[in-house]
């Protein structure tokens, strides 16, 4: 079982801020640092002292790190070209050597884009769908070979289709709650489905949708990882834990019924529930960034007896 890191920076934090996490993340032998794609606070918050871009910030962890995998749950399909897109995770692969995990969603949060001038178009999925046929393309395109796509949304001529990544295949994660089309889409180009932030029976029902497409589309069910993003909140005690569910703003009871929040043996029962439905792997969602006494916790008394 795999736990990782997961972090939403645009709720505030400096490169430095991610690069102690990230480094915390290694140290306590977690299996990776993962981070949002997002440009715009949510929620109450000012968002000091301003977002940090994803792809920026995990090139420079891939020099920082040496062993925790990189990745993004998700990169927002809105932001980036297809092809340009491909050429920069190729390189943070490169420059990590060969710790890059790919997550792509078709973007959601309207007000970022109006913020930045980022065009939100009305049909995203399709796009999405696009997106992740020309990256992989591009990607597995043999040296010496060129790659022409030619879609509604983008079209690609005699593309060199370079740089190529360190690894031989980026795993690529497709994730959400959507009933029909994002199993279809996972069960096409995905490695690992990601469910986030929903109930056991939710998970249940939905990692049940995407093995019936990946076994339709002529693929193994187990050829791909299923995980889960969760918030994370644990305490030596009741009271620790109140205190970290007030740092970040949330309710005790509202954390308990959403995420992973409790005691120590609280936390490793509610995992076990998941893992029971076929997570193998979770997204630990960390809202204080400065309180890696929290991570330390998790390390030794979570962790310890789950890996």
């Amino acid at each position: 079982m795999d736990f990782r890191i997961f972090t939403e920076p645009q709720q505030g934090a400096t490169y430095d801020t991610l690069l102690a996490v990230a480094k915390a993340t290694e140290d306590l032998g977690f299996d990776a640092f993962f981070r949002s794609d997002h440009y715009l606070a949510m929620g109450s918050g000012d968002g000091l002292p301003g977002p940090t871009d994803a792809w920026i910030t995990l090139a420079g962890l891939a020099r920082e790190t040496r062993r925790i995998r990189l990745g993004t749950l998700m990169t927002a399909g809105t932001f980036r070209l297809p092809g340009v897109l491909a050429i920069q995770v190729a390189q943070v692969d490169q420059m990590s050597g060969g710790r890059v995990e790919f997550g792509l969603g078709a973007g959601w949060f309207e007000d970022e884009h109006k913020a930045y001038g980022i065009p939100f178009p009305k049909e995203k999925f399709a796009r999405l769908e696009e997106q992740l046929a020309i990256v992989t393309g591009l990607w597995e395109t043999k040296p010496g070979e060129t790659f022409d796509f030619h879609g509604t949304h983008y079209d690609l001529t005699a593309s060199p289709a370079l740089p190529k990544p360190a690894q031989a295949r980026i795993p690529v994660l497709v994730g959400g709650h959507g009933a029909t089309r994002t199993p279809r889409l996972a069960a096409r180009y995905a490695d690992e489905f990601n469910m986030p932030f929903a109930s056991v029976e939710d998970s249940e029902r939905q990692f049940g949708r995407v093995r019936a497409a990946v076994e339709q589309a002529g693929r193994g069910a187990d050829e791909l990882t299923y995980s889960n993003a969760l918030v994370v909140c644990v305490g030596k005690d009741d009271q620790e834990v109140a205190r970290r569910a007030a740092a970040i703003g949330r309710e005790v009871d509202e954390l308990k019924a959403n995420g992973l929040a409790g005691t120590p043996s609280e936390v490793v029962d509610r995992i076990g529930r998941y893992a029971e439905i076929g997570a193998q792997r979770f997204y630990l969602q960390i809202l204080d960034l400065h309180d890696l006494d929290h991570l330390d916790l998790i390390s030794s008394r979570v962790q310890s007896q789950l890996s």
